[in-house]
């Protein structure tokens, strides 16, 4: 394959010239089968690539890659790793439009509102990261005088992380900078249904790195993310996707009694007070249910809780809000919402907003569907909005991963805050309030992970992000995530008698 690392503008002409290949070594490679799968534009239903379909042997020739690169890279020194880290950064920066259009043609997301605000949050989150080189120091523990005892940080070994395809690059970045910069080699299984963005961006940051440091690949659940999961070599995994998935990988590691890290799904609850600012909390409600996203994402804010004094006036809001946003093609900068991911996911999704009208919930659907013939294959979705839903009709209690949005009527703040918990999510969480003392109350009692007064931000680096319950295990996007997740503390004594 013949590909350089200038920014591209054609993202159908780059989806091709990405074909067939994963990134082993520093090199293109094909799947040790030679098997490969089509990759789909979800907004028109045209097949714009292929993906290697990656097995056991692929994992394999990846992991001991990793594991010979990873012998010199973790005696760099930090900083020496965190300015290539940053560096990384930098270069991914000057490809933000190309990987936004890139990511929007295989996954469908908008690219003024969602793709090219990801590219631009992936080069971020390797500068940051790559800042924190000289952080990974130890202790000085007064244990005994005649005993100088100390401790020191040291990289866990070879990553393996498997991605999913809602916002592939910024939970690809999430795992790999802080693994890289601690001294590990990383091995990525990138989702089936976009897997050439996350190629790219190796590609780029290969002409930075050492080979073998990063290495991709792409294929299958059980055929490729299994082994990768499972080689002796693999030392730490880091998965993010559905709580389902996320129990097999969890077994898998603990069969090996290695560390994971997992970021699982959620349902996320926001409270609007009475005394709230409405239209703030509408800004709120769109952002923090991504709407833009189709609803696809784990921390969408799927249960709103409205007081009863200002209930009919946010829902009135709230459905102008989205009724006005535009769906239509993802590459145009005129649209707000892209598509669904796939068929599978659109059917899913259906489903959920059936059961809810067969539940005798009111669905009010927003935005419209675009009439442009070239768009009639493509897989886009009315966001509905249920009012009057009983909490254990299946959108209210399960995890949808698409624009519905449950909004329910409160009028005591003790039983919304018992209704918000009684979920078996904990990923995050948001409370809308001019009162400081119910903002202070709720941000302790809210069984979440990640938890906002008056806003919706979506994860950052430098903030601490995941959750409890079947939300995941450990947390991400922060120092902690470096020094926790990915080193492990090593106690030296010296006796000076």
């Amino acid at each position: 394959m013949t590909l350089g690392t200038e920014p591209l503008t054609d993202p159908f002409a780059l989806a091709q010239a990405l074909s067939g290949a994963h990134l082993i070594n520093g090199r293109f490679a094909s799947a040790a089968s030679g098997q490969t799968f089509d990759v789909v534009n979800p907004a028109t239903g045209a097949v714009i690539g292929q993906a290697a379909e990656g097995n056991a042997e692929d994992v394999d020739r990846a992991v001991e890659a990793a594991a010979l690169a990873q012998a010199d890279w973790k005696r760099m020194p930090a900083r020496q790793r965190g300015k290539l880290v940053a560096a990384c950064g930098a270069r991914l920066a000057e490809h933000v439009d190309e990987l936004g259009r890139l990511i929007a043609l295989e996954t469908g997301k908008a690219l003024r509102t969602e793709s090219r605000v990801e590219a631009s949050v992936l080069a971020d989150m390797f500068v940051f990261f790559g800042g924190l080189g000289s952080e990974l120091k130890g202790e000085s523990v007064p244990f005994n005088p005649d005993m100088m005892t100390v401790t020191m940080r040291e990289p866990v070994g070879v990553v393996g992380v498997i991605i999913p395809w809602n916002v592939p690059l910024l939970l690809m970045a999430m795992k790999i900078a802080p693994a890289l910069v601690a001294g590990n080699a990383v091995v990525v299984k990138s989702a089936e249904e976009a897997p050439l963005t996350v190629l790219r961006v190796c590609q780029i940051m290969n002409e930075i790195l050492p080979p073998g440091v990063f290495n991709i690949l792409s294929g299958f659940g059980p055929a490729c993310g299994g082994p990768l999961v499972s080689h002796p070599k693999v030392a730490k995994v880091s998965f993010t996707g559905s709580v389902e998935t996320g129990r097999i990988v969890a077994r898998a590691a603990a069969d090996r009694l290695i560390p994971a890290t997992l970021e699982l799904g959620g349902k996320s609850p926001m409270i609007i007070m009475g005394d709230a600012d409405l239209d703030r909390a509408v800004d709120g409600a769109v952002t923090g249910m991504r709407f833009t996203r189709q609803g696809q994402s784990c921390t969408a804010s799927s249960r709103i809780y409205v007081h009863d004094s200002v209930h009919d006036a946010f829902v009135e809001k709230l459905r102008a809000r989205v009724d006005a946003m535009v769906m239509g093609d993802p590459l145009d900068e005129a649209t707000d919402i892209g598509t669904i991911i796939s068929p599978q996911q659109l059917e899913k999704v259906t489903g959920f907003i059936e059961a809810g009208r067969a539940a005798g919930a009111t669905a009010i659907a927003c935005s419209a569907v675009p009439g442009d013939p070239a768009l009639a294959k493509g897989l886009f979705l009315q966001p509905v909005i249920f009012t009057d839903i009983a909490a254990d009709a299946p959108p209210a209690k399960e995890e949808i991963f698409g624009p519905v949005v449950c909004v329910f009527r409160f009028r005591d703040y003790e039983e919304v805050i018992e209704a918000a918990n009684d979920s078996e999510y904990g990923l995050a969480a948001t409370i809308w309030t001019r009162d400081l003392r119910t903002a202070m109350d709720a941000t302790r009692r809210l069984e979440a992970g990640f938890v906002q007064v008056n806003q919706n931000l979506v994860v950052q680096p430098n903030l601490s992000y995941g959750g409890v319950k079947s939300s995941g295990l450990g947390k991400e996007a922060s120092l902690e995530s470096m020094l926790e997740h990915f080193t492990h503390k090593k106690t030296i004594i010296f006796n000076m008698t």
